[in-house]
C-alpha cells in the first residue's frame, strides 16, 4: 500500500489541510520535533518539495499545525462550557485537563505557543477571544449571585493556573492519570467552594471536602 493510500487522497487546492493532517498524526505520536516537512511529504505520499509550496519551511508547517490544534482545542471547551453541568466552570475545567491527558504532544505545544507572551498574531487573537468569553461567564456568576464579587480577571487567572498546573503534573505523572477524574473534579470543587457565594443554590453539593490526594510523586 502506497502513502498516498494509506492517507487522506487530495484533490488539487486540498494539499495543505492534508499536509496539516499528517503533522498532527505525527505530533501525536512522537510529538514536535518528529513533524518534519520530509517525513509530512512521504506520508502524505507527494514529493519532497511539494509541501513548499504552501509552507516555506519547517517552521511555517509547525505555525499551521500549532493554529489546526488551537482551534481543536477551542471546539472541546466551547463543548464543555454548552454541556448540561451546572457549573460549566468545573466542566470547562475537566476539559481542559482531560485534552492534556488525551493528547499531552498537543498540550506541549500550546504550551509554548498559546500560554506565553510571545504568541503569533492569529493565535493571539484566539486567545483573547478564549479569555474575553470566559471573564464575561465569570462576570455572568457574579451577577446571577453564584461566584463571589471579585475582578473577573483575577479569579480567571486564578481558575487557569489551578487548571493548567494541574494538566500539568498529570502530564509529567507526579500525579496518577488513573484517578484523573475524581482528582479533576475534587480539585475544582475544593477552588470552587472559596469561589462560590455562601448563599449560592450551587453551594450544597460541594460542601463535602474531598479526602487527602494520596500517591503523589516524591
Amino acid at each position: 500500500m502506497s502513502a498516498r493510500t494509506a492517507g487522506r487522497p487530495y484533490h488539487h487546492g486540498s494539499l495543505p489541510e492534508t499536509l496539516i493532517e499528517h503533522a498532527v498524526r505525527l505530533l501525536d505520536e512522537s510529538g514536535a520535533d518528529a513533524v518534519t516537512v520530509r517525513e509530512v511529504a512521504r506520508r502524505a505520499g507527494v514529493s519532497p518539495s511539494a509541501p513548499f509550496r504552501h509552507f516555506p519551511d519547517r517552521a511555517a508547517l509547525l505555525a499551521a499545525v500549532t493554529e489546526a490544534v488551537a482551534v481543536d482545542f477551542t471546539r472541546i471547551y466551547t463543548a464543555a462550557v454548552d454541556s448540561d453541568d451546572p457549573l460549566p466552570f468545573r466542566a470547562l475545567g475537566r476539559a481542559f485537563v482531560h485534552y492534556a491527558l488525551d493528547h499531552p504532544h498537543r498540550f506541549a505545544l500550546l504550551r509554548g505557543a498559546v500560554f506565553n507572551a510571545d504568541r503569533a498574531p492569529v493565535l493571539d487573537e484566539g486567545h483573547r477571544a478564549f479569555t474575553d468569553d470566559i471573564t464575561a461567564m465569570i462576570a455572568d456568576a457574579q451577577r446571577r449571585g453564584e461566584l463571589r464579587a471579585a475582578d473577573p480577571a483575577l479569579v480567571l487567572v486564578a481558575a487557569q493556573a489551578l487548571v493548567y498546573g494541574l494538566s500539568q503534573m498529570f502530564v509529567d505523572g507526579y500525579l496518577d492519570a488513573a484517578r484523573a477524574d475524581a482528582l479533576i473534579d475534587q480539585v475544582i470543587d475544593l477552588f470552587g467552594m472559596g469561589l462560590l457565594a455562601p448563599d449560592s443554590a450551587l453551594r450544597g453539593p460541594l460542601t463535602e471536602c474531598p479526602p487527602p490526594i494520596r500517591g503523589t510523586g516524591s
